[in-house]
């Protein structure tokens, strides 16, 4: 099933009392999952949003990017997501379940290269199950730059096989005829998907949240198995380490991931700092950051999803300008590239 955004009237959100309704929103690099939970953020009249995000890498540049929610979000520790869950996910929900101010809703963002079934079965098989109900997870897909390649990685596989509602995202970018052809590949992994189309994540907010999609008769069989895994936990302190150390091993190291973080003091050149964009690997996916440039006196917020990149500049909100960079690839140098922006900076 596809629908465009057009197709769907607005109407308010009532979220009925059964349980802190969740949503995950995933999907792989820049493939738009802030700029959705900028639009839930900014768009859900009375309702009381709580957001969990999460980042690959040592510096966290989305939650720097979302609008402001002060005490509502928390923030969870640096790394996947998925490979954190059994302590900070679970704590992170609890922080927002006792929060003294009523909260209507959870969104959870994961990293573009988060797995997200073990996100899914912190919900289904864990004493959250009790407290939360697990109401969709949405897969973001950039439909300018998403290609059969894609599903080389196990995580761009599973985003989209998990995925209860499918965001082609970007669709103003491309031809239909690539769009078409993209809901063809995705039709072929998985039966029957959900799938809508989209602009800068912009959908009403009545066909994404409180839609209970999720089937949980589905994952019976992997929800028994975390509830026997959590039992064994508890009984051996080991066992925990070693499965969790496994996971990311599979998850991460067979992709191939790795982030490369840059943080300066000092000002980019604007010039160098293209020539850098100009020689970029073809292996590099996804960069953002929050940049410092020679030629402005401006914060310069940095996307780059492919070979496309934006720049967009607005005041510092501190006195100590910086840059702060991250690049995610496959199987790329983090030395040369930390070495290529140290020649960006100066004039």
């Amino acid at each position: 099933m596809t629908l465009t955004s057009s197709d769907i009237t607005p109407s308010s959100l009532e979220i009925p009392k059964r349980g802190m309704p969740v949503t995950i929103i995933t999907g792989f690099l820049g493939s738009g999952k802030t700029t959705l939970v900028n639009q839930i953020l900014s768009n859900r009249q009375d309702l009381k949003v709580a957001v969990l995000v999460n980042e690959f890498g040592d510096i966290d540049i989305d939650s720097q990017l979302l609008v402001s929610i002060d005490e509502e979000m928390v923030q969870l520790s640096n790394g996947c997501i998925c490979c954190t869950i059994n302590d900070d996910l679970v704590d992170a929900v609890y922080n927002v379940l006792e929060n003294s101010d009523r909260i209507d809703y959870l969104v959870i963002e994961t990293t573009g290269i988060a797995d997200p079934l073990p996100i899914m079965l912190t919900f289904l098989g864990t004493e959250l199950r009790d407290l939360t109900h697990l109401d969709s997870v949405i897969t973001l897909v950039d439909a300018s730059e998403f290609t059969p390649e894609h599903f080389d990685s196990q995580a761009a596989l599973k985003q989209i096989a998990y995925g209860d509602i499918i965001l082609l995202n970007k669709t103003d970018l491309v031809a239909v005829e690539k769009v078409e052809e993209l809901e063809g590949h995705i039709q072929a992994i998985k039966e029957k998907p959900r799938m809508m189309r989209c602009q800068n994540g912009k959908v009403p907010l009545p066909v994404i949240l409180d839609v209970g999609y999720n089937n949980q008769e589905s994952y019976a069989d992997l929800v028994q198995e975390e509830i026997e895994k959590t039992q064994l936990d508890r009984h051996d302190p080991h066992h925990h380490d070693h499965e969790h150390h496994h996971h990311h091993s599979d998850h991460l190291d067979n992709d191939g991931f790795v982030s490369v973080s840059y943080r300066s003091d000092r000002p980019f050149s604007l010039q160098k700092f293209e020539e850098f964009l100009d020689t970029l690997p073809a292996n590099i996916f996804r960069a953002k950051g929050l940049l410092w440039f020679t030629q402005s006196p401006h914060k310069h917020i940095f996307q780059l999803c492919g070979k496309r990149f934006t720049l967009s500049a607005e005041d510092w909100d501190t006195a100590t300008p910086s840059n702060q960079l991250v690049v995610i690839g496959r199987h790329i140098n983090s030395e040369e590239i930390r070495h290529q922006l140290a020649l960006c900076e100066g004039f």
